[in-house]
């Protein structure tokens, strides 16, 4: 073949008209170049400085025109941010994961567990003290019920307001206000007032509470590992209650006024208010960078209004929200009324079945500190059907078992077994929920749900007043079967996509 057949395949030019190669620099060189451009690889092109962390419009480019190559060619130069993937949203966020032993975490969560343990002895120390109200005021099982309606009426009540006011005050202060709540009540109650002012101070209990019981629920459940991290965190609210009914039984037998108690109360509220201005006063600022903006959720023109419809029309917070109102109210009915029974039916001894409550909130915070760790393992869900299968059980066992050692016994087995089913269920429902919906899902749940421990308890006393305390244990066994059938309701957990 000749060298002129080439030319079929080949511009051959003469080698005076190809261009001289880029120049090369070798390692020694004194003046290396000081970027590609130098070199004639790149183009003059400037690319503009891309902060981590900034928000997803900041990274939408125009619209891109194809080339006649088939190559999408950029129009101008920030259009070569195209190339990065967009940044998700916060309920497709891909964060870091907050982890329970980082340094201000584990402060966090000790702050987190005050208030609980702050809260676990308002709610145990009534069934202590309800002997001694009634003989105060010379009221009946009835009229001494208004204060768990008082109670439940301030829990819904702050189920609508608490995800707005945390956008307004941010958490740290809105911590301190559901706290300072509280405090306010407990002055009314340590002046030992009216009656009716008894049942105001239990709508503003139950309303603090509620607030500082959504924040702290969506803290924990997400904080790795959930399960035990809200297992400690309700755990010390068992801590309150073992505590609250001793120092209760033991003031009213010696003769001292039921509302001295709440003088304790006020302190413990005090340091709460303190603790959580310090842990939590810089968190916003710094859950930006962790958390890679997925805290900073919100779409634009999404509001707070927009997120409690998305919440209230979900499975999830309906049916969680009803399973923790009959976990609460058996939980609160057999902690406010299990003496009352023992006496009755018993012939227990005021001055000592009072320990008895103690029992059954030591037998919840050890099912919460100690059995938590098995619910990774055997799975939440499942775990939470063992725990309320055996609940039932125990509570036929303490209402046929005429002896008030066996029924202490049984009680206290019960709270074992009630306890983690709690910080159990929050985690899947956190696990259910899209984030930027949690803060409003879980605070329905807490607020609507746990009142729960305020309707059951009345309707026990109502009902006591026609046929006896022991429709204690028919009503509990009734909030158990609502358990099963709202837990079994719930959608299943699949995979996170955040």
């Amino acid at each position: 073949m000749s060298p002129s057949s080439f030319h079929n395949f080949f511009a051959v030019q003469p080698a005076s008209k190809v261009a001289s190669p880029a120049p090369t620099y070798q390692k020694n060189d004194k003046q290396p170049p000081q970027s590609l451009r130098d070199v004639g690889i790149l183009p003059d092109i400037e690319l503009d400085q891309i902060t981590p962390g900034s928000a997803r419009s900041d990274f939408t480019a125009p619209a891109q025109q194809k080339g006649p190559s088939g190559i999408h060619t950029p129009k101008t130069p920030n259009e070569l941010e195209i190339s990065r993937p967009p940044t998700p949203e916060s309920d497709e966020a891909v964060g870091l994961i907050r982890t329970w032993n980082s340094p201000m975490t584990k402060w966090r969560i000790l702050c987190c567990c005050l208030i609980y343990f702050a809260n676990g002895m308002n709610d145990s120390v009534v069934g202590a003290l309800i002997p001694s109200m009634e003989s105060h005021y010379h009221i009946s099982y009835t009229t001494m019920s208004l204060v768990f309606v008082g109670n439940a009426l301030g829990f819904i009540s702050a189920a609508f307001i608490t995800s707005p006011l945390l956008a307004a005050l941010k958490r740290c202060k809105t911590l301190i206000l559901g706290d300072a709540i509280q405090l306010a009540a407990y002055i009314v109650l340590v002046c030992t007032p009216p009656y009716p002012l008894v049942v105001v101070s239990f709508f503003l209990l139950g309303f603090g509470a509620a607030i500082n019981l959504a924040l702290n629920n969506v803290y924990c459940a997400n904080t790795h590992p959930p399960s035990v991290v809200l297992g400690a965190a309700h755990g010390s609210y068992g801590v309150g209650g073992i505590v609250a009914p001793i120092i209760g039984t033991a003031l009213v037998s010696n003769g001292v006024l039921w509302s001295r108690f709440y003088f304790l109360a006020v302190g413990l509220r005090i340091c709460c208010i303190i603790f959580a201005a310090w842990a939590f006063w810089a968190y916003e600022e710094e859950a930006e960078p962790l958390l890679l903006s997925a805290t900073a959720s919100r779409q634009p023109g999404r509001s707070k209004l927009h997120d409690l419809k998305v919440a209230l029309g979900s499975k999830v917070t309906i049916f969680g929200a009803l399973f923790i109102f009959a976990y609460q109210g058996a939980e609160v009915a057999i902690s406010g009324w299990i003496i009352s029974y023992l006496i009755s039916y018993r012939d227990g001894d005021p001055a000592k079945v009072g320990y008895v409550t103690a029992g059954f909130w030591g037998g919840i915070t050890l099912g919460r500190f100690v059995l938590t760790h098995a619910a990774p393992r055997i799975g939440e869900k499942r775990f939470v059907v063992i725990l309320t299968i055996g609940s039932f059980l125990l509570q036929l066992l303490a209402w046929f078992v005429p002896n008030v050692i066996g029924n202490a016994v049984a009680v206290a087995l019960l709270g074992l077994l009630l306890g983690p089913v709690y910080p159990c269920a929050q985690t899947i429902f956190s696990r259910l929920l899209p984030r930027h919906i949690q803060t409003t899902a879980i605070g329905f749940i807490g607020g609507a749900g746990s009142s729960g421990g305020a309707v059951a308890p009345f309707t026990t006393g109502i009902l006591a007043q026609a046929a006896g305390t022991w429709v204690l244990h028919p009503v509990c066994l009734g909030l158990y079967g609502g358990m099963m059938a709202c837990w079994f309701a719930l959608p299943r957990v699949g995979k996170r996509t955040e």
